[in-house]
């Protein structure tokens, strides 16, 4: 058993109110928008060079305690916080009771079978395929980025599905989870390559490919990489793409096709500029504010 306890707080006073928290005595404690689900909501998007100014205007600091702790222990906590944070009096709060759980059983219930097309699903493992005559993906939710359930993801997907020609060559730039470079050798491809900036990604990735039967190579993103693709596909984020437009656009084959994902509606014009030196892009697919970004690479 354990004691939830949600408390009010203003952006510029939430996270010294968690940290003061945390010195006091919580087991943990973490910060969520106040205004979530309503029209005041404020999505937080961030990445190099484009972090997020702060945290919420309205922000609920929710701190777990011992079950046992008593009543008035409890109270002398919160004031010892509110007053390390600055706060002067502790903030307007409520208190719940958390019964033990099985937290494994839980966190699987949040994760179903996903269909990217009638073709294609990503199926957790303690899950059964909806469909047995689809091409379905086992794959769980872990370490590395790429789970089929994020807008990107999903547009990378169903781009796949269509542009997957029987032993086409591919090359997936940030593989992540590996999701995309599965899919495509599924899909039919023939010689499929993930690299990605980060080792713990690269193992997800590999051991991902492993679990579905996938031939496919992976590899750090420090490894030089001289080969052309007939598809290649970068699902990371806007700054990245426009940096390393020129190194990723090297990579595709004259005739070669490619999609690129991570970019916000906003953000397109940014990633079209930066690649239109190499190859000409346009808006290919959309899905709740985010876009993919396609385009061919001319024949000589």
């Amino acid at each position: 058993m354990w004691i939830s306890v949600t408390l009010q707080a203003d952006a510029d006073k939430a996270e010294a109110l968690s940290d003061a928290l945390m010195e006091a005595g919580a087991l943990s404690v973490s910060i969520e928008d106040a205004d979530a689900g309503t029209e005041a909501e404020k999505p937080q998007f961030g990445e190099p060079g484009h972090l997020p100014t702060g945290l919420w205007d309205h922000s609920r600091v929710i701190a777990l305690f011992d079950g046992d702790t008593a009543g008035d222990t409890l109270a002398a906590m919160l004031a010892e916080a509110a007053q390390a944070a600055g706060l002067g009096a502790v903030p307007p709060f409520t208190t719940e009771k958390i019964a033990e759980q099985n937290w494994v059983q839980l966190t699987q219930s949040q994760f179903d079978p996903i269909r990217i097309t009638d073709r294609l699903w990503i199926v957790p493992s303690w899950h059964a395929a909806p469909d047995a005559n689809a091409i379905n993906i086992e794959l769980d939710p872990g370490m590395a980025f790429g789970t089929g359930s994020h807008p990107t993801t999903r547009l990378c997907l169903q781009w796949l599905c269509d542009a997957v020609t029987p032993g086409c060559s591919m090359l997936d730039y940030g593989c992540g989870s590996g999701i995309l470079g599965i899919a495509a050798a599924k899909l039919g491809a023939g010689d499929v390559i993930g690299v990605d900036i980060d080792a713990k990604a690269v193992e997800a990735a590999q051991d991902n490919a492993a679990r579905n039967a996938v031939d496919m190579r992976l590899q750090h993103s420090a490894v030089p990489l001289d080969e052309h693709f007939d598809l290649v596909v970068a699902n990371i984020l806007t700054n990245p793409l426009c940096v390393l437009a020129p190194a990723i656009a090297a990579r595709v084959a004259a005739g070669g096709r490619v999609a690129l994902s991570g970019v916000l509606e906003t953000q397109a014009e940014q990633v079209i500029e930066a690649w239109a030196p190499f190859i000409t892009l346009h808006v290919g697919g959309s899905l709740d504010g985010w876009i993919r970004l396609e385009g061919q690479r001319p024949r000589p």
